[in-house]
């Protein structure tokens, strides 16, 4: 049967697309050797810098942000090499598992999935290995599984104090353009993202940001790459163009996203994705449920994971919401899994729609005979009109 009526996608991304994107993606395919595509290529490459604040190389791959990690590992590393990694959640652990598949030590800090990463276990462990044997640390900046958002800036700190050369290898593909990331002020040597989160556009291109010394340690890693290997982008890339096919739609589709962001001002972008998370973890508290992440401070702005109670099944309940009430929300993965949903609230997104998400929520917490009080799509617009 049909559901009347506007489909709410509340799952912490892929995010719904904006009209404006879909038009831009739906112009008609180019030669992506000929002159007008080097346009479209200059004006993206140029155009992410100013997303991910840097002044050095950014890579786009027609890949998923599964491929962006993989590419960041193997163009810096070598077979049997030390990488430190932090337990943030679902995501960290499947990017460990690469490192893993890769023929790399990948050694895990463990966390208990409410936080993000800790810049002092971080900084204890990288001064005990005073012969360095250690060669890259990899944290998710927000990690989509939790909720929860790595203090960056603070690990980098931790990593100096350590006097450690360590490269600092970070996945934000859930942050990027949600919340605020400098790559080149926080001293990160390589960035990994995606299309489908704060970006607004659909899955299909990820990129990896690269410091001066991550360009110098891809010239000696020793780790097996082809598709994935920086040094065969850049010289097609300074004149707009690739080494394969590029995916030529998603590019118009970025070029507009990018237009948006600064239309709207990133900052504004940031500040609005934080209100939206306040407003939210203020409904989700006064329903008497639990906010996932449990660090003050390190609750994200993209999406808010909720703990159901005990007795009731996350699964269910999002099940039920969906059949009545045409809204997806986000499972929980792996270790919470059936015992979280995610409520994303991210990308092209404002205080109506929001509060109708929230209400979706509410009556779905109803129905479902979920134990809550009732009342806090209220509160939540009590948040957003101060």
């Amino acid at each position: 049967m049909r559901n009347s009526g506007h489909h709410f996608l509340q799952i912490p991304g892929p995010s719904a697309v904006p009209e404006r994107i879909l038009g831009a993606i739906s112009k008609q395919t180019i030669d992506h050797r000929g002159p007008e595509f080097a346009k479209v290529g200059q004006r993206a490459l140029s155009g992410l810098k100013t997303i991910f604040k840097t002044k050095e190389h950014v890579f786009i791959y027609p890949a998923s942000g599964t491929g962006a990690w993989e590419a960041a590992l193997v163009n810096v590393l070598s077979p049997g090499d030390r990488v430190l990694m932090y337990e943030t959640g679902h995501f960290s652990t499947l990017w460990k598992k690469i490192a893993d598949k890769l023929g790399l030590k990948a050694e895990f800090l463990q966390g208990d999935w409410r936080g993000g990463a800790d810049p002092d276990q971080i900084e204890t462990f990288l001064s005990e290995d005073k012969t360095h044997e250690i060669k890259a640390v990899c944290v998710v900046h927000n990690e989509t599984s939790t909720g929860s958002v790595s203090p960056i800036a603070a690990v980098r700190k931790a990593i100096d104090r350590a006097n450690h050369p360590a490269l600092f290898m970070v996945d934000t593909i859930s942050g990027l353009a949600s919340l605020e990331y400098e790559h080149d002020e926080w001293g990160v040597d390589v960035t990994v993202s995606g299309s489908q989160k704060g970006l607004m556009l659909p899955p299909g291109l990820s990129f990896n940001a690269v410091s001066k010394k991550a360009m110098a340690a891809n010239k000696i890693a020793r780790l097996q790459r082809s598709y994935w290997d920086w040094a065969d982008m850049i010289g097609p890339n300074e004149k707009g163009y690739f080494p394969y096919t590029p995916n030529t739609n998603l590019l118009y589709g970025l070029n507009e996203a990018i237009d948006m962001l600064h239309e709207e001002g990133l900052q504004n972008v940031f500040a609005r994705h934080a209100r939206h998370g306040t407003a939210t973890r203020a409904a989700v508290r006064f329903w008497g449920l639990e906010v996932l992440c449990s660090k003050q401070g390190q609750e994200s702005g993209v999406l808010t994971a909720v703990l159901m109670p005990e007795d009731c099944s996350a699964d269910a309940f999002r099940a039920l919401t969906l059949e009545r009430f045409n809204i997806s929300l986000g499972n929980g993965l792996s270790k919470i899994a059936d015992k979280v949903f995610r409520i994303g609230h991210l990308g092209d997104f404002n205080d109506l729609m929001l509060v109708a998400t929230l209400a979706g929520v509410e009556m779905g917490l109803k129905k479902s005979n979920v134990p809550h009080s009732s009342g806090g799509v209220g509160i939540a617009m009590d948040r957003l009109n101060k």
